[in-house]
């Protein structure tokens, strides 16, 4: 499943459930944690459930409540008999907040995916992700909850870049998913109507990494499809690299253009054509 752009709708605005289907998101987060109003709850599961009867193409991922409180079980109850394709979990910390979640879906087998940085204590938990049996459609971060978690006034410099203690759970996000062997998926910009802090931003997450983000508006999504998606030119050098390599099997490091090439770059260049859809 490409996971370049996953596009965030409250549970409790249905009539917008076809419009981000039909944003150009590879996939949509239809919400049940923090954009519903406790008392829109109900309302906002009875509107998934019914989505979830004649799915879009595009996959479906439910956001559920924290498992600390009582109403995970109310949203699993909703969605489980027509399961979407994903559940992101907030506040997950760790292989146990998966183990837990997974008890409570009784073993249907539907991936999670953990934002996995809402609190101190799961910023420790980084590292269990990898022994997770769960199937993990990748792992997210935030920076919204996390300040107001620990009592810091913002996560952000003036610029609006991350000050060094959310650099720092960022970066822990991006290795622990690959550790995990799953997709990073970056957070989201807040800023809507700055496409190109917004192009700025999603090109840096996956020039460091990240092979995705989320969105919370349908105008952002075509922004980080582009940043996600590689250029012709990185395809076609990558192509270059896996076919210098197949026609020399034996080598551990050849030239090409001029260049040094070894086995990590036949690496990337594998995983950047896999991204490519090659």
């Amino acid at each position: 499943m490409r996971l370049r752009s996953l596009l965030f709708v409250p549970a409790d605005r249905p009539e917008r459930f076809a419009k981000a289907a039909e944003s150009g998101a590879d996939a949509i987060i239809i919400d049940l944690e923090d954009s519903v109003a406790p008392e829109n709850k109900v309302k906002g599961r009875e509107a998934v459930a019914e989505f979830l009867q004649s799915p879009p193409e595009v996959p479906v991922i439910v956001r559920v409540n924290p498992l600390d409180g009582d109403e995970t079980a109310r949203d699993l109850a909703a969605v489980l008999p027509c399961p979407p394709a994903g559940v992101m979990l907030p506040k997950a910390e760790g292989a146990k907040s998966i183990a837990g979640l997974a008890r409570m879906m009784d073993g249907a087998p539907i991936p999670v995916l953990p934002i996995c940085t809402e609190t101190a204590a799961a910023i420790f938990e980084l590292g269990t992700y990898r022994e997770v049996t769960t199937p993990l459609m990748g792992l997210t971060w935030g920076a919204e909850d996390l300040p107001a978690a620990i009592g810091a006034t913002t996560a952000r410099e003036a610029d609006g870049s991350y000050t060094s203690p959310y650099e720092m759970v960022r970066s822990l996000t991006l290795f622990a998913a690959h550790a995990a062997g799953v997709p990073a998926i970056e957070t989201v910009y807040p800023d809507i109507r700055n496409t190109d802090g917004l192009a700025a931003y999603a090109a840096r997450g996956r020039r460091d990494g990240f092979v995705g983000m989320m969105a919370i508006h349908p105008a952002q999504v075509s922004v980080i499809n582009e940043a996600f998606a590689p250029s012709a030119d990185e395809v076609a050098r990558a192509q270059a690299i896996v076919d210098a390599f197949e026609a020399n099997p034996g080598a551990g490091a050849l030239q090409l253009d001029g260049k040094m090439i070894d086995r990590p770059h036949l690496v990337q260049a594998r995983r950047l054509l896999a991204q490519a859809g090659e």
